[in-house]
């Protein structure tokens, strides 16, 4: 089969297209899929530049996100049949074999069924970010109806779809964006207010709109410097949840709020394999599946590349403004 080998850490030139022997099932358990597409990510690139989750050594298949058919399945298995249509969330982090390639194998147990009002490379552009932004929005930060949360990057990948979830729970969306076109397309998603943080300061500009009050919730996607300017964003006894770590961040302000501060890292349960919690990731899919199917949660694709041209994807979505996902096909 082919598929793309991260060959060394480094630049996206080390990501080669190659020829790999198809993966077998192993384990009565096991599927086999086909795949049609899988989803490009920013922690692809950070495993790229800085190696692999776990000591085994290179070459590597990267990519969590995959979409695909089922082609063969063990002697085990319950839930699918060979032509079922899937989507997951599985591999690319350097023990098991990620999706940049044409074939994957896998437990059935971390795979659904995908919507069926999606392609396979809108169905492979989403796993990832859904579980994210349900588990950013919902468990870790609680939010209910009628509260303002300030989602940071709306027009992302994770941003793009959190605006959805958010609007899904009847909050308040407030949002940033770099630029008229995001903005247009975040107020096409649902969101309420829209802040453009290169001409703005976006503190003063939630305060404006909550009339001192500031969000309950806020949804950062992006860093430590805007979790830092974050805190006087948000409502005093709120929550503030990132994606991201938080060294050297003062957090005194956060204290004298009463904040609740969380962090959504979807990728732990497949990196402690916390089955339970994987198992709670196939849950949000399937809720994800109704929503999709009825047509109030959608992804948006902006690129999309043929498997050969990994690197040229990489390069993409590591300028830092990509509107929605990037994804690739076999």
């Amino acid at each position: 089969m082919k598929a793309i080998i991260m060959t060394a850490t480094g630049d996206p030139d080390v990501l080669q297209l190659q020829d790999l022997p198809e993966p077998k099932i192993t384990k009565p358990e096991q599927i086999k899929v086909k795949l049609a597409a899988a989803g490009v990510n920013p922690v692809d690139t950070k495993i790229r530049r800085n190696g692999l989750f776990y000591d085994n050594s290179l070459p590597a298949v990267l990519g969590c996100d995959g979409a695909g058919t089922v082609v063969e399945t063990g002697i085990a298995v319950r839930r699918f049949k060979a032509g079922d249509k899937v989507w997951f969330c599985h591999g690319g982090l350097g023990r098991e074999q990620g999706n940049y390639a044409e074939y994957n194998v896998l437990d059935e147990r971390w795979a659904s069924k995908m919507p069926a009002t999606l392609s396979f490379a809108e169905a492979a552009a989403l796993p990832l970010v859904l579980i994210t932004a349900y588990g950013g929005l919902y468990d870790r930060g609680g939010l209910a109806a009628g509260q303002t949360v300030l989602i940071h990057a709306g027009a992302g990948g994770v941003g793009h779809v959190a605006i959805q979830l958010a609007k899904l729970k009847s909050a308040r969306v407030i949002t940033t964006v770099n630029n008229a076109a995001k903005a247009a397309f975040a107020k096409s998603l649902g969101a309420d207010d829209i802040i453009l943080y290169s001409g703005n300061d976006v503190t003063t500009s939630v305060l404006h709109l909550t009339n001192g009050k500031g969000a309950d919730l806020v949804f950062d996607t992006v860093g430590p410097e805007v979790f830092k300017k974050s805190i006087a964003a948000t409502a005093h006894f709120g929550r503030i949840v990132t994606l991201l770590g938080l060294e050297g961040v003062d957090l005194t302000e956060a204290r004298l709020r009463n904040l609740l501060i969380g962090f959504e890292l979807m990728l732990t349960p497949m990196l402690r394999d916390l089955d339970d919690a994987r198992t709670k990731h196939i849950g949000i899919l399937e809720q994800c599946t109704e929503w999709v199917d009825q047509g109030v949660l959608k992804p948006y694709i902006s690129m999309q590349f043929p498997l050969q041209d990994a690197a040229q994807a990489h390069r993409s979505i590591e300028t830092g403004h990509t509107t929605g996902k990037i994804v690739l096909t076999m």
